[in-house]
């Protein structure tokens, strides 16, 4: 009975979070945005992507999501790893102190950090436009590469990175092939996560992008447009790609660590 009810209601809580989207994706072949399928089953939603009018204004979004998102990404990344390592060998007071200061982006307000990152810029001139953005992204990006980082940490040899240091390795040297390599699957998650949230991201790249730079990205476009004139249908088949998009990059590092996973455990 409690197996059978366990079940149930894991069925019930995957059904709210996923069955929006699956509607989404079926009714992005309706080609309308009246949630029927008067025409049939079609793909011209699909096709409005690159022959709309707006379809300009939408690649624009997409270039500019893109670049942002890979470049917070890789920054966040970077500045994440090596602060992961760097918490890691703090004392236990410290450590404490700076994982829950870590925290502080995660569990705050969006509203509260855009606002305070819109003060921030203002107060010490920072130029309108992408630079705001990237800084932007960077700061709320990189606590999470943090917290992908600091359980491979965990279960790391802590006495590898000496033992390399004892065999002849400088410190740089040891850390880049000895503790880096098995920080990677950490290191690679952290990414992901980074890359997709600040994909995601609307309302402090919405307040802090500047009104006239004309910056737009996807969260910001689909907004303005959608506010003006309703979700039109080639939004349905946007939304399913960027979806699908996600969840085969997710798919593939998560395959990609079990697989390394099961071979280190056969060696």
């Amino acid at each position: 009975m409690k197996k059978a009810f366990s079940s149930i209601f894991l069925f019930v809580v995957a059904a709210f979070l996923y069955a929006p989207i699956v509607l989404v994706i079926v009714y992005s072949f309706s080609g309308n945005s009246n949630f029927t399928f008067t025409d049939g089953i079609n793909f011209d939603a699909y096709l409005s992507i690159f022959t709309s009018d707006k379809t300009p204004k939408l690649l624009e979004a997409l270039r500019n999501t893109m670049l942002i998102a890979v470049i917070s990404s890789v920054i966040s990344t970077i500045l994440g790893t090596v602060s992961a390592i760097g918490i890691y060998y703090l004392n236990k007071r410290s450590r404490r102190v700076v994982e829950s200061i870590n925290q502080l982006p995660m569990i705050n307000s969006e509203m509260v950090m855009a606002v305070s990152l819109m003060i921030f810029f203002v107060t010490f001139t920072f130029p309108e436009g992408y630079l705001r953005l990237i800084i932007a992204h960077v700061s709320f990006c990189t606590p999470y590469v943090v917290l992908s980082v600091m359980p491979k940490l965990e279960q790391m040899d802590p006495n590898i990175y000496e033992a390399a240091l004892d065999l002849g390795a400088g410190p740089v040297r040891a850390m880049t092939t000895v503790v880096v390599p098995i920080l990677t699957p950490g290191i690679i998650s952290g990414f992901v996560m980074a890359f997709t949230i600040s994909m995601d991201d609307f309302i402090i790249t919405e307040i802090n992008k500047g009104a006239t730079t004309g910056i737009e990205t996807l969260s910001t476009y689909i907004y303005h447009d959608a506010r003006v004139q309703g979700l039109e249908p080639f939004w349905f088949a946007v939304f399913s790609i960027i979806f699908v998009v996600v969840l085969a990059i997710l798919l593939f590092v998560n395959l990609h660590k079990v697989r390394k996973e099961q071979e280190e455990v056969k060696v």
